[in-house]
């Protein structure tokens, strides 16, 4: 179960929200999820299994046991959430576990063209034993194109004849682009990405499932999760909506009092990536020039990431201390899956007492309330997110709270939350820099 506490909102000495504020506006819950209804964006609809589902189980229970290695060509939102969904689920030294005891393969995502990182993915593959999946929602993305031609050109020479096409699967728009293109002309198996789910919001398409599903991640009980997180977003009862809430907090929060950044702090080493996937739902999502009726109106939240305990020596100060521009969201587990204690002190220790006899649990549990308390003290906004336990279903759950407090927030704004025209300039010079090169 995923639960979100704004409690902390309501005890603020001048930078703090009523809770009346945020759950008296049921009318306005009910025309945003018309709204957002209207617009038929498609994160909703594959929150539950579907054919799809089947066709990726069934690949992945016909490939098990045939690769060592199975490497993400993919970035951005083709690799975010994949990377939440390996660092939440599987230990965290997952592809330093011996083969025998991982029982799966080891999963390298590869979200970036810098060369040091490709040689040394090069150095530990064995291609015949390596398993490439290419996802790119457009076929058209260049890193990702040049990743796979670097690829495909070893793979040829590692594999010898027609056999070489087993070692590649296409995760891609269904009709077009050059890597749809590609999967007809050499063979490839291949999964779509629906029309009208976007990058960011296709952790539970084939983007996240299919290399979840090959590393043993229980994809149906992540379905389970994200079904249960839809109809919760679509409950009209504000007090039940938790991705309304959130949305809700955030919006006021940045029009009384200009906070215009939001921090995930994670105090859970495995859901530190979960905050690098929301960083780019929040980003891309709500930083616009132009609302939807083309007024220019340059708006945006700013995400951050943090991982508690650690960045309580990195960040706080500025948090406590800094500009009141920030709500700090606590992203937490109730229950770790591994048992530790603290052994009781000597004589020679005395003065860390209050650490002897103590698990590691309760110590991260204490220290993200010792510091969510100093933020209340110094006036500073924080919320919480948690997790009875870190799981597929929790996880599932998460995500589809998380999109749809994206989905609130841009009819807030007045935004498309869907679109990223931000990116484009970007790619046309980076095309436009290189053909002048030649």
């Amino acid at each position: 179960m995923v639960g979100l506490s704004l409690k902390h909102l309501h005890t603020l000495k001048t930078h703090g929200l009523k809770q009346k504020e945020i759950l008296s506006s049921g009318q306005l819950l009910r025309g945003y999820l018309q709204d957002i209804q209207r617009r038929r964006q498609g994160f909703l609809d594959i929150a539950h299994p579907s054919d799809a589902t089947k066709d990726i189980l069934k690949y992945a229970k016909k490939v098990r046991g045939s690769f060592e290695h199975v490497v993400v060509l993919g970035i951005g939102g083709s690799a975010l959430g994949v990377t939440a969904l390996m660092q939440a689920l599987k230990p965290l030294s997952w592809n330093q576990i011996s083969g025998k005891k991982r029982g799966g393969p080891q999963l390298h995502i590869l979200d970036n063209v810098d060369p040091e990182l490709i040689a040394n993915l090069d150095s530990i593959l064995d291609y015949p034993k390596t398993l490439f999946v290419v996802i790119s929602k457009s076929g058209t993305t260049p890193e990702t194109v040049a990743q796979y031609l670097y690829y495909k050109r070893k793979m040829k020479k590692a594999v010898k004849g027609a056999s070489y096409a087993r070692h590649f699967v296409m995760v891609t728009d269904l009709e077009k682009g050059f890597l749809r293109e590609e999967a007809r002309r050499e063979g490839f198996v291949n999964f779509p990405i629906p029309d009208n789910v976007g990058g960011r919001f296709s952790v539970l398409t084939a983007v996240g499932l299919l290399p979840a599903a090959l590393i043993g991640i229980d994809i149906l009980k992540l379905l389970k999760g994200a079904s249960k997180g839809a109809d919760a977003f679509l409950s009209a009862k504000t007090e039940d909506n938790s991705a309304y809430q959130l949305a809700r907090a955030q919006y006021l929060l940045q029009l009384r009092y200009g906070v215009t950044t939001t921090v995930m702090m994670a105090y859970s080493s495995a859901l530190y990536s979960v905050a690098d996937w929301y960083r780019q739902l929040l980003a891309e999502s709500i930083g616009k020039a132009v609302n939807r009726e083309g007024k220019t109106v340059h708006t945006g939240l700013t995400p951050i990431k943090a991982l508690g305990v650690t960045d309580q020596h990195s960040q706080v100060q500025l948090y406590n201390e800094g500009p009141y521009d920030k709500l700090i969201l606590f992203l937490e587990t109730k229950t770790f899956r591994s048992a530790v204690s603290i052994p009781k002190v000597g004589i020679h220790e005395q003065a860390f007492s209050f650490l002897g006899g103590v698990s590691f649990a309760d110590l991260m549990h204490t220290e993200q309330k010792a510091t969510q308390e100093a933020l209340t003290q110094y006036d500073r906004p924080t919320a919480n997110i948690s997790l009875d336990r870190i799981s597929e279903e929790s996880l599932g759950e998460l995500f589809v709270m998380l999109e749809g407090s994206i989905a609130f927030l841009g009819e807030m704004y007045g935004i498309d939350a869907y679109n990223q025209p931000g990116v484009e300039l970007g790619k046309v010079l980076t095309k436009k820099m290189l053909l002048d090169s030649h």
